[in-house]
């Protein structure tokens, strides 16, 4: 079984902050050209996560609208941070073991803690592991988490859903773990946003900008996307991921946690949210993937899976995909300028549709 690794030799979060339950590919060469990567997953010829895409490097101008993205939104986010977390003690008690989906999950599962610990003198551990669409949730961390911690305690976490495409991958493996003889995990996804309606668990259910979304690995602890390549990974060790240490000078994971954590002192706020969740009928709808379908039809596009919903998203679409175009419900929200900016800087165009489930979607290129 692979090590568990942890800051600062692998990843910026503090050592106390996240454990990785990853395999370190540092050293191994895995990006490659965006648009080629692209037409080889396509074809079918390679899975997303056996390699990486180039690392989007922001220029001042978009690097500047983060910075006002995460001022404008930090008290937001904190809330919707108090709120899910509040939920979580509420419904499943004190003793939780956090496990985020990394990488996206990551900031978040170490803000909840951060909350728990600001306002409950909790001090939970949390653990990042690695999911997989159409490959599943990584087993050998679950085999490392289960043996050293209640099961029953483990709770997963992410930063929001799109289509729920992820939660529907959780709730099969999770599933599949059990059938193969692992202990029973809950498959109640905790996340910040649920525009898709896809979780009973979350902060708030509005598509709004979550600034992690922003940029890469340089808000998420310098650590990449996930891998789960045969050739790197055998039986039973983790799956991996890089650890970008050459990318400090323009490290902002930190900042945005400790502005985030500067505004946490709503507490009665997010507990009367988190109360008045409790005591609303929060049964998934998948109301998000509905919309989607309708939206692939209406485009003529062959797979759900070019049709990326949510801010979140969407951002994801033009930092490493090949995008076609980006739909928005207006043209001149504010949620949404970073991807006006970097929809500019790709020549993809944006078009306005009023009657977006969604703030906005980015659809990816059907390749030939």
């Amino acid at each position: 079984m692979t090590t568990p690794l942890t800051g600062p030799t692998f990843g910026s979060y503090a050592p106390d902050e996240v454990t990785w339950l990853l395999k370190d590919l540092s050293h191994v060469d895995l990006e490659g050209d965006i648009a080629a990567r692209e037409a080889r997953i396509q074809s079918g010829l390679a899975h997303y996560a056996e390699s990486l895409p180039v690392e989007y490097q922001p220029d001042a101008a978009y690097r500047e609208l983060f910075d006002k993205a995460l001022a404008s939104t930090s008290t937001r986010l904190a809330q919707a941070v108090g709120t899910v977390t509040e939920l979580l003690l509420a419904e499943r008690g004190t003793d939780l073991t956090l496990v985020s989906l990394a990488r996206a999950g990551t900031p978040i599962g170490i803000l909840i803690r951060r909350w728990a610990q600001h306002h409950h003198g909790l001090d939970l551990p949390h653990y990042a592991v690695s999911i997989v669409r159409g490959r599943g949730i990584d087993s050998a961390a679950l085999d490392y988490i289960t043996t050293h911690h209640d099961p029953r305690t483990v709770v997963f976490v992410d930063g929001w859903t799109g289509k729920g495409a992820i939660a529907r991958e959780l709730s099969a493996a999770l599933a599949e773990y059990t059938a193969a003889g692992g202990p029973v995990l809950s498959d109640d996804l905790a996340v910040l946003a649920d525009p898709g309606h896809c979780v009973r668990t979350f902060g708030t259910r509005d598509d709004f900008l979550i600034a992690s979304a922003c940029l890469n690995s340089t808000v998420s602890g310098l650590v990449s996307r996930t891998v789960l390549n045969d050739e790197l990974i055998a039986p039973g060790e983790f799956h991996g991921a890089k650890f970008y240490g050459e990318l400090a000078d323009d490290d902002v994971s930190g900042t945005l946690l400790d502005t985030v954590t500067a505004e946490f002192d709503g507490r009665d706020l997010a507990s009367a949210r988190a109360h008045a969740i409790r005591d609303s009928d929060r049964t998934p709808t998948w109301a998000g993937w509905e919309s989607v379908e309708k939206i692939r039809l209406r485009y003529g596009i062959s797979s759900v899976n070019f049709v990326k919903p949510g801010v979140g998203e969407t951002t994801r679409v033009l930092l490493r995909r090949v995008p076609w175009k980006v739909l928005v419900r207006d043209v001149h929200a504010d949620e949404h300028a970073h991807i006006r900016m970097l929809a500019a800087a790709r020549n993809v165009p944006v078009e306005e549709v009023p009657d977006l489930a969604y703030s906005c979607m980015g659809l990816i290129k059907d390749l030939p």
